[in-house]
């Protein structure tokens, strides 16, 4: 008796990491390859703890090992034990790092990007994951563990959805084109416009929108260059190839580098924002919840009523 407590007072880890390893894949030899040692190895291992213990922990056959009544609930024990000991060390000593991955459309992620270096100094064992995403309607179109999508508060079906921002519109334009306007932003009308490339994004109904806005109804603008892609529309703009409805505050940072000028203080504010969508957890993911946080608080305060 005071033996075998001797032998137990120190607690044999490698061996028992073997033990676990053959248990779990029936199989000395396998068990070697995934511990990088050889069958051998992993034969005397186990034999010597049989002999320590005083008990059997396998049954022997040509081709196989089977697990004996003690080495069965041994297994279960051993394998449990360091399962708790990997998850400790993965959440609280290793720091292990952790991901989310983020599903968004061109122009929001050109807005948000340059700001993720505040997220990475705060949180810097959550990585990030973006993906370029098409607007989504349901819950089964999402693939990410976040969603940042525009549309009404209800556009989509088994969804959370978190209202984020609103954005509002008015047409931008380089400096060179504006040279060729005007000396003065005072002296330009709307319908000046219309001597410029009209960008739209899509289709002509924001264009329109704005031209009703600002009292200018009876302008036509069904006509110019559409692109799809709103970044490339952006940048069209700023490559003075014609006058674009920017997105506000999307478009601030090229507003104050001076790459665009904004023209009219008539700002076109759609019904449609944009919000965060998140599946429908029981237990939702703290790091979703740290990410939402961070990224409510980068929202302009002009840009947060509903």
């Amino acid at each position: 008796m005071n033996s075998s407590r001797i032998k137990l007072n120190r607690l044999p880890l490698t061996a028992l990491r073997t033990f676990e390893a053959a248990a779990r894949l029936l199989s000395f030899k396998d068990a070697a390859d995934e511990l990088n040692v050889s069958a051998t190895t992993v034969s005397n291992q186990i034999r010597k703890l049989e002999r320590d213990w005083n008990c059997k922990l396998f049954i022997r056959k040509t081709r196989a090992v089977v697990l004996t009544d003690s080495g069965r609930s041994l297994s279960g024990v051993v394998s449990e034990s360091f399962g708790h000991i990997k998850k400790e060390i993965e959440s609280h000593i290793g720091q292990s790092k952790r991901s989310l991955r983020i599903g968004m459309g061109p122009i929001f992620g050109r807005w948000i990007i340059p700001k993720m270096n505040s997220f990475q100094k705060k949180f810097p064992n959550i990585d990030l994951v973006f993906e370029q995403s098409q607007r989504i309607t349901n819950s089964e179109m999402m693939s990410c563990d976040i969603q940042i999508d525009w549309g009404e508060s209800d556009s989509w079906f088994g969804l959370n959805s978190d209202f984020l921002m609103n954005v509002t519109y008015s047409p931008v334009i380089s400096p060179k084109l504006f040279a060729e306007l005007s000396d003065s932003l005072h002296d330009i009308s709307p319908t000046e416009l219309l001597n410029f490339n009209i960008i739209h994004q899509y289709d002509f109904s924001e264009w329109r929108a704005w031209m009703d806005l600002s009292g200018f109804h009876e302008l036509k603008v069904e006509t110019g260059l559409t692109i799809m892609d709103s970044n490339v529309a952006l940048q069209a703009a700023i490559d003075s190839g014609g006058v674009a409805l920017g997105s506000f505050p999307f478009v601030d940072p090229e507003i104050m580098a001076g790459t665009l000028i904004k023209l009219f203080d008539i700002d076109l504010q759609p019904t449609r924002a944009y919000h965060i969508l998140i599946k429908q957890h029981t237990n939702p993911n703290p790091d979703i919840l740290l990410f939402v946080s961070w990224l409510k608080e980068q929202v302009p305060l002009s840009h947060l009523t509903k």
